[in-house]
């Protein structure tokens, strides 16, 4: 219900003004949700060296930065468009012409979901990796809005059936969109230092990448002003050497492309980190 009353209230306020209103209810929420409060705390302090008035200033502009990312997305819901500045479209055109499947790697940070309403292809279809838990308003314009531009949804489930989903999908030649950064409920996981500390992050996307031998792309979707958002499109290949070694070093190669393309798009929008829990291992 509130989810819907937002996407009605979008025709009637114009995106600054719940842009305002937001920027209050940011200092509620970082009053009452102390885990996600410790973690931007914890991520400013230890990986970036801010002081105690910067961190709290930047843990503010964070949680502020998410709110307007929620938003965007709800206001694309209801009907509204944003300015994209793309870099690296070649590559995600090439994917998309070519007859052989693509899977696309994203991340918690900026807004991914706006990567579909972007990058799309009329000729091959794009499958989404969605959280299966979902409310219905939110699958219900996914589906509203995607379906126009040739893209499905494969839910993550716990039987694991996503899977045969997945190697389904990129069989038949369409691409695969997945985040590839939290490790959280997963089983097995690879740890890299990243941004100065040891991290780990998910298996399953790289073994995918390394088992289905097809193109893999790197995609970030993030905001810039108000109505802009830049579009970061990258190829993850593997060296002629990685593409000698072994099924599991190739997966780790993968993981270790990921991983540095990841860190240098933090780097440069250090406030649009949006993994709220203890992500680093100490």
């Amino acid at each position: 219900m509130m989810q819907r009353m937002l996407i009605a209230l979008y025709r009637l306020v114009p995106l600054w003004g719940l842009y305002g209103v937001m920027a209050v209810v940011v200092v509620f929420y970082m009053l009452l949700s102390r885990r996600s409060y410790r973690a931007v705390h914890a991520y400013y302090r230890r990986i970036w060296g801010h002081g105690r008035r910067a961190t709290l200033w930047r843990v503010y502009v964070s949680h502020f930065r998410f709110g307007q990312v929620v938003l965007d997305r709800f206001a694309v819901y209801a009907g509204k468009h944003f300015r994209l500045d793309i870099s690296g479209n070649d590559h995600f055109m090439a994917a998309a012409g070519s007859k052989e499947g693509a899977l696309i790697l994203g991340s918690h940070t900026g807004n991914f979901e706006l990567c579909g309403y972007t990058l799309h292809s009329t000729e091959k279809r794009l499958n989404a990796v969605v959280f299966g838990g979902e409310s219905q308003t939110i699958n219900d314009n996914r589906r509203r809005l995607w379906q126009g531009h040739n893209i499905g949804t494969i839910p993550v489930t716990g039987d694991m059936s996503h899977l045969f989903a997945i190697h389904r999908a990129l069989s038949d030649g369409e691409m695969v969109c997945m985040t590839a950064d939290r490790a959280l409920g997963s089983n097995k996981s690879l740890t890299f230092n990243f941004l100065g500390r040891p991290a780990d992050f998910p298996i399953g996307p790289f073994a995918v990448a390394a088992s289905e031998g097809v193109t893999v792309l790197g995609i970030f979707v993030m905001k810039e002003s108000m109505r802009t958002y830049h579009v970061e499109v990258r190829p993850l290949r593997l060296t002629e050497e990685e593409q000698h070694l072994p099924r599991r070093k190739q997966i780790e190669a993968y993981a270790r492309h990921y991983v540095a393309l990841l860190e240098e798009m933090v780097r440069k929008y250090p406030d649009q980190w949006f993994n709220y829990y203890n992500f680093w291992k100490q």
